[in-house]
């Protein structure tokens, strides 16, 4: 799948989501054109049919095309809802009192059915309960075996099967349902290379869903609840990404402390050398809208300030009436934010000390060498993907190059920052790594004729975590018009 290719004018990545409002071939290959580099596929909507059809679509791009396309399956998780109403929607005064009960029968303006029997038995006097998004809120004031009493904090109009957010309180429901699970297995069977966990509480809910998985795809830990905040560090070892979910995590939050929160998991994501996603209304008026927001584009810009490696457009590019025009947005604001100069000094905030291993020794001589050498790319031979991430956290000013034998890994390299991954054959020595190295750096554009490159690779050659190999090498005239040669 070596095809000739030219990386982006980016370093940060766009995850577009795919829904009715791209889910034809034709319009996912305009999304990608416009600057998608993966796409996310939302396990929560649409036939299991039509979720593989998506899947099937981004492949045959990818077969069209001869890059590798990274696919994310975002699983739904546990939904609390509330039962429904006998007379339909009733208002709830401030002030008043409302009670939550397991009877299953239909609700009035006094009480209604709350169908998690688990939920009832952990609830306790002081305990918020936000409904439908935050907009109704009750505080516990008593507590039985299978009732709550409460008051009204918040008052507004409630319906049936409203959203329950309980940020008081650890949940205790896993992180995977049974949809949850027949959704992971058919994303595994279509091939999706990331799974996005929903509902992350613990590093037990992660350990669980990578059992599940086996290794057949790498695993997203949303953050999304207060109790994964908590938890971060073991979750974050867990986990082979995270993605700051900032709508729920917003609701259970007070607002004022959101961005904080992002500013610390996009660092703790760098510092630990795994991919951190930043999602949700992004450039949310563009569902309706040509253009965003002034306060939209400071709010992506910031996000790429803090150096997350990727955005995620979610119902911008699904359902909005502007999709590929909120990608092509996007993709422009990146551009101008790795421009400006004083992102290079934002992203130096992160400290990211390296860690006592040979790999990490070699990809912070690598940026050394680099810089001091000016040399126009670092090509990463790896196997795993591991040594093309340690080299990403480093935020190495020029392109990255990742040469890979195995097409998964070049698939799940796509929401690396900076990374260019190439599937391609493997060398064996250490003149075809070389001269590899050159003819790949000229065909992807990442290097012309009497620029340095920096290579990194492993010796023996094909050996995933070995490597301990870091050249210095310098294309030539005459290697110029080699590659050109038919």
């Amino acid at each position: 799948m070596a095809a000739t290719s030219k990386p982006r004018d980016r370093r940060v990545k766009i995850l577009a989501t795919l829904g009715p409002a791209s889910n034809s071939p034709e319009r996912i290959r305009a999304l990608w054109k416009a600057g998608a580099d993966a796409f996310r596929v939302n396990m929560s909507h649409g036939t299991a049919e039509e979720r593989a059809a998506l899947i099937g679509m981004v492949r045959a791009l990818e077969t069209e095309t001869g890059r590798p396309m990274t696919v994310l399956a975002d699983l739904q998780g546990p939904k609390l809802r509330i039962g429904r109403f006998a007379a339909g929607p009733v208002e709830l005064k401030a002030g008043g009192r409302f009670r939550l009960d397991s009877a299953p029968t239909l609700g009035d303006e006094t009480r209604v059915h709350l169908p998690h029997r688990e939920l009832l038995a952990v609830l306790a006097p002081g305990h918020r309960l936000l409904l439908d998004d935050g907009r109704v809120v009750l505080t516990v004031v008593e507590a039985g075996e299978q009732w709550v009493s409460c008051e009204v904090t918040v008052g507004g109009t409630l319906s049936d099967n409203k959203g329950l957010n309980v940020p008081d309180v650890a949940v205790p429901m896993a992180a995977l349902t049974a949809k949850d699970r027949e959704d992971l297995a058919l994303a595994l069977e279509a091939g999706a290379d990331w799974i996005a966990l929903s509902f992350v509480q613990r590093p037990e809910d992660v350990a669980e869903a990578r059992k599940l998985i086996g290794g057949r795809a790498a695993l997203m830990a949303k953050i999304e609840k207060p109790q994964a905040l908590a938890a971060i560090e073991g979750i974050l070892e867990l986990a082979d990404a995270i993605m700051v979910a900032r709508g729920d995590l917003g609701v259970e939050l007070p607002a004022p402390e959101v961005p904080g929160w992002q500013k610390r998991l996009v660092a703790l994501a760098r510092a630990a050398g795994k991919p951190v996603v930043v999602a949700t209304q992004m450039l949310e008026s563009m569902i309706s809208s040509p253009t965003p927001t002034r306060a939209e584009v400071s709010d992506v810009a910031n996000a790429i300030y803090d150096g997350a490696d990727a955005l995620m457009l979610s119902a911008e590019s699904a359902v909005g009436r502007f999709p590929v025009e909120a990608v092509a947005m996007m993709d422009a604001i990146a551009r101008e934010v790795e421009r400006d100069r004083a992102y290079a000094a934002q992203l130096a905030l992160v400290e990211t000390r390296p860690e006592p291993t040979t790999a990490d020794a070699m990809c912070e001589a690598a940026r050394t060498i680099q810089r001091t050498a000016s040399a126009a790319a670092v090509v990463c031979f790896t196997t795993s993907g591991s040594t093309a991430k340690r080299a990403a956290r480093e935020r190495i000013p020029a392109h990255l190059l990742v040469l890979t034998p195995r097409l998964d890994t070049a698939r799940q390299l796509g929401l690396t920052w900076g990374v260019h991954a190439v599937h391609t054959r493997d060398v064996s020595g250490f003149e075809e790594m070389v001269g590899k190295t050159k003819r790949m750096a000229l065909r992807h554009n990442v290097a012309k004729a009497g620029d340095r490159i920096v290579v990194m690779a492993g010796v023996p050659f094909g050996v995933p975590g070995s490597t301990n190999v870091v050249h210095v090498t310098r294309i030539v005239g005459d290697e110029l018009k080699r590659h050109r040669r038919p």
